[in-house]
C-alpha cells in the first residue's frame, strides 16, 4: 500500500502527517479522509484550481495529466512544473511526497 507524507503546512497540517492510501484514489481524497482541509471549491470536478498541491516525490508515477487540468493550472498561485489538482492526481504503487501551498487564488476559503 502507497505511502503518502504530506509536508508541513502552517494552516492545514502544522506537523505533516504520513498516511496509507489505496491505489487509485485522488491525492485530495486522501487528504480530506486525514482531516486535511485541502480546499476543493468545484467539488472535485477540475474546474478550479483551489486544490493545487505540488507533488515532491513520485511525480513521474502519476497519470499524465490532460489538458483540461493543464489549463486550470495555468492559473494556479505559484505554478511549479511538479504542480497537480489534487482532485485529478490519482494514486497508483509508489510513494508520494506532496506539499500543500500555503496560498490559493480563492480570496475566501470554502471551509468544507
Amino acid at each position: 500500500m502507497p505511502q503518502i507524507i504530506f509536508l508541513p503546512n502552517e494552516e492545514l497540517c502544522p506537523e505533516g502527517l504520513v498516511v496509507e492510501a489505496e491505489k487509485g484514489e485522488t491525492v485530495l481524497n486522501v487528504a480530506l479522509k486525514n482531516d486535511i482541509g485541502v480546499e476543493h471549491a468545484c467539488e472535485k470536478v477540475c474546474a478550479c484550481t483551489t486544490c493545487h498541491m505540488i507533488i515532491r516525490e513520485g511525480f513521474d508515477s502519476l497519470d499524465e495529466s490532460d489538458e483540461l487540468e493543464d489549463d486550470m493550472l495555468d492559473k494556479a498561485w505559484g505554478l511549479e512544473p511538479e504542480s497537480r489538482l489534487g482532485c485529478q492526481a490519482i494514486i497508483t504503487d509508489e510513494d508520494l511526497v506532496v506539499e500543500i501551498p500555503k496560498y490559493t487564488v480563492n480570496m475566501v476559503s470554502e471551509n468544507h
